[in-house]
């Protein structure tokens, strides 16, 4: 924002998201568990609005300062395995919160990864940047490894070219090629320009062959490189500006 005070009403997910405390999706799942509260009132509806520099807005019981010169950040992370893309577990599990880099920003992950599932994730700070790579219509492209179980014959993966159906919904088109076997298991390389909630997962089994393992690469130009599980690096502002063109 370039004010901190404003005499037009803004949307709290907006609010949340650009004083980069969590992303817009992750500001709805936080209005919807209670946690926000604006003038001490919990919010309970989706689309309030309130008035910067007038209202006071907490989330998780801490006051959200509008910063008007935030400066963004965006690291580049490599997801360990069984470990969630969550910044608190009530259930004590390994959490992507516990491979943040050391930093003075409250930093969060753009989008996720399933809890098997390892590779490149991208965290950030700022809430409108994490918007725009996650929302449908910008079509960022990400890159994977997948192993399943059984040989993979190229016509079995026709239905996924096309547009596999899942849950009754046909998604983008997948571009698939076959890598190698190993023993009785394939290693495929994919790329997906979405990315519903197990996505990978249900549309091999929907063709027969049980997922074993997922290796995120690649995310719109940004690769996983060298980094080892559990590492980071920040992107360069040439590499975020690649990001959002």
């Amino acid at each position: 924002m370039k004010n901190t005070e404003s005499d037009e009403p803004v949307r709290i997910q907006k609010v949340i998201a650009q004083a980069g405390v969590a992303s817009r999706r992750a500001a709805e799942d936080l209005i919807r568990a209670g946690e926000v509260l604006l003038n001490g009132e919990i919010v309970k509806q989706m689309g309030c609005k309130m008035l910067i520099g007038k209202d006071h807005l907490s989330v998780e019981g801490r006051r959200v300062v509008i910063s008007p010169r935030q400066k963004t950040e965006v690291y580049a992370l490599y997801k360990p395995k069984n470990c969630i893309t969550t910044l608190n577990d009530p259930q004590g599990r390994v959490t992507i919160n516990d491979f943040f880099p050391q930093t003075s920003a409250r930093l969060f992950p753009v989008g996720r990864l399933d809890y098997d599932a390892e590779g490149l994730i991208l965290l950030t700070n700022d809430g409108d940047l994490a918007h725009q790579l996650m929302h449908p219509r910008h079509k960022v492209s990400k890159g994977y490894f997948v192993k399943v179980r059984g040989i993979v014959e190229n016509k079995a993966l026709s239905e996924l070219r096309k547009g596999p159906v899942i849950d009754d919904r046909r998604h983008q088109r997948v571009r698939v090629k076959i890598l190698h076997n190993v023993n009785d298991k394939t290693w495929l390389e994919l790329f997906l320009r979405e990315g519903t909630n197990r996505q990978i997962k249900k549309m091999f089994q929907k063709i027969g062959y049980p997922v074993q393992k997922i290796k995120r690469f690649q995310i719109g130009p940004i690769m996983l490189g060298d980094l080892q599980s559990g590492e980071s690096r920040a992107l360069s502002p040439k590499e975020i500006k690649q990001i959002l063109n």
